[in-house]
């Protein structure tokens, strides 16, 4: 496993710096392609930063460019999403925000220059047909009876289609290549579908829409691109993108390269398997905080300079490295609130403590460092009084020897406050108990008490001060580490019915002035950001980010 300190692995950055100092490129111009039918997930966030980390560390650009070349999936919200994600963490484009339909003219012109040198045709059949006719892996296709139809005809035919004389199936326009090649991507490919589908950015102009393949490599062409990176899946899509450059009078010839895509335990990365989440309601939305795109992440407690961390981490190779520990990327945000989430006390599961030996109208207001190690962060200001709230589990009648917190006739030390002794239980009827009565030692302020030694420190928020707040403790969402694995069993059924748990906490009067996005280590208990949506005006709700332990730490150490 690669240590923090150890530069993850970077093939493509290696290459393109060689290239560079070689002088085979000039400058590095790449490309962040998103097709907008989604949301962005932690596998466009590898993307994200390889593309734009390119370009920002070898004095290149990087354009974003979207692929609309499916109206009927694609919406004006998801690019607004795509936008904000990128920006969010921390990246610019260079020049506007483009798309692919800015070319939809020029690759018309391009169709039909195919047309004209023998290399594109209409064709009649229907999709099942087509599917028929393409052949299998171990077996070659066939020709379509209309592969040598007339150049004109097939101009005639293509403009008709882009007039919308024929319905949606009827005819679609297809490569010449070859029908025989082992790779079925070369196998007279579609270029253009008839779609009656009104696009977001060109309206109704289109009756007809290229297809990605036909889109992509023409589209990096047009803009200059040097390097078009992209994921392994895409391997086998290789000559046929060469096959365009090769063929048309493109302005420029890009070279694709693939890297490993993100596999991350725990984790679903399809888009169409999120939606489904999103659609059947099984999650908040698409920035649901168990949802692992960037908006999800984000609304947990993500920082993008984690997110950027936890990428650099797991490094770029062609090798696929199988499952990535989710531990890495708790370790990356964990490592990065340690240093910069302010503290705060808050109690999750309120159990009330009445002091007896505090008068009623006492009160005593400490003042607390923000973060222990950053003199920079305010100071806070954490009041005490009679009565006070500590957490149920801080709380054990029947405690065995080496519990460390409070039972019957055992002291504990308020922390930054006084150390005090549990004297009597009280109970409802039901035998659970709901209220303990201490004494405080007033000795043991800022020091040790006399003669005795109390091992534990619990956090507690005064009563009379405290800040009702709702706090969501979420988990994976799924139970088993890969939950679409099994083809046969749908990847429900792997849904974790604890993914989320609801508690109505106090919190001490700091987190009061809390504003969306506001991170925190809630001390003993974990890190914690107040949430974008709370669902009342003025309610505080807090998402829990990550816990204390960092499992993937030690780990690393081990090895």
């Amino acid at each position: 496993m690669t240590n923090e300190t150890t530069p993850a692995p970077n093939f493509i950055r290696n290459q393109v710096r060689d290239e560079i100092e070689g002088g085979q490129v000039t400058k590095i111009v790449t490309r962040f392609p998103p097709e907008p039918n989604g949301f962005l997930h932690i596998g466009h966030a590898k993307s994200i930063c390889l593309n734009f980390g390119l370009a920002e560390q070898l004095g290149g650009e990087c354009h974003l460019r979207f692929d609309d070349t499916n109206p009927a999936k694609e919406e004006q919200a998801y690019i607004d999403a795509i936008k904000e994600d990128v920006s969010w963490l921390g990246f610019n484009w260079a020049g506007p925000v483009r798309f692919a339909s800015d070319y939809f003219d020029q690759l018309y012109v391009w169709a039909q220059h195919l047309i004209r040198e023998g290399k594109a045709y209409v064709d009649d059949l229907s999709p099942d047909e087509i599917r028929e006719y393409r052949g299998t892996l171990t077996a070659p296709g066939k020709p379509s009876p209309y592969r040598e139809r007339s150049v004109d005809e097939s101009l005639d035919l293509l403009e008709r289609m882009r007039n919308g004389e024929f319905g949606e199936g009827e005819k679609v326009l297809r490569a010449k290549i070859d029908m025989a090649s082992p790779n079925i991507n070369l196998r007279d490919p579609i270029l253009y579908r008839i779609r009656h589908a009104s696009h977001h950015q060109t309206g109704d102009k289109w009756k007809i829409y290229p297809s990605y393949d036909f889109t992509h490599g023409q589209s990096d062409a047009i803009e200059g691109i040097t390097h078009s990176i992209c994921t392994l899946e895409f391997e086998d899509h290789r000559p046929l993108y060469e096959w365009f450059l090769n063929n048309l009078p493109v302005p420029a010839k890009p070279r694709q390269i693939e890297f490993a895509r993100l596999n991350l335990d725990y984790t679903l990365t399809s888009k169409r398997k999120l939606k489904l989440l999103v659609d059947e309601q099984i999650v908040d939305g698409w920035d649901d905080p168990r949802m692992p795109t960037i908006s999800g992440m984000r609304r947990r407690g993500y920082t993008p300079a984690s997110i950027r961390k936890f990428c650099e981490m797991i490094g770029v190779t062609r090798a696929d490295g199988g499952l990535v520990d989710i531990a890495m990327l708790t370790h990356a945000i964990r490592s990065d609130l340690e240093d910069n989430a302010p503290r705060a006390m808050c109690v999750l599961k309120p159990l009330k403590v009445v002091l007896t030996n505090v008068p009623e109208d006492h009160e005593e207001v400490y003042d607390v460092p923000g973060h222990p190690a950053r003199e920079d962060m305010a100071v806070r200001k954490v009041p005490f009084s009679r009565e006070l709230y500590i957490d149920q589990d801080d709380f054990m009648e029947d405690a065995p020897k080496k519990f460390f917190r409070l039972a019957p006739g055992k002291e504990v030390r308020l922390r930054n406050s006084y150390v005090i002794r549990c004297d009597d239980v009280v109970k409802n009827e039901a035998g659970d108990v709901t209220e303990l009565h201490c004494s405080v030692d007033f000795d043991t302020l800022g020091k040790n008490p006399e003669g005795r030694k109390v091992k534990g420190v619990i956090h507690w928020v005064s009563a009379a001060h405290g800040v009702p707040m709702e706090v969501r403790l979420y988990d994976n969402l799924f139970t088993v580490e890969q939950p679409d694995r099994d083809k046969d069993v749908d990847f429900l059924e792997h849904l974790n019915p604890d993914s989320l748990a609801v508690c109505h906490a106090i919190g001490e009067p700091s987190l009061a002035d809390a504003v969306p996005e506001d991170r925190f280590q809630f001390e003993r208990v974990g890190y914690f950001c107040a949430d974008r949506h709370a669902s009342k005006p003025g309610q505080l709700v807090f998402n829990r980010t990550v816990g204390l332990k960092d499992s993937w730490a030690k780990i690393k150490q081990k090895g």
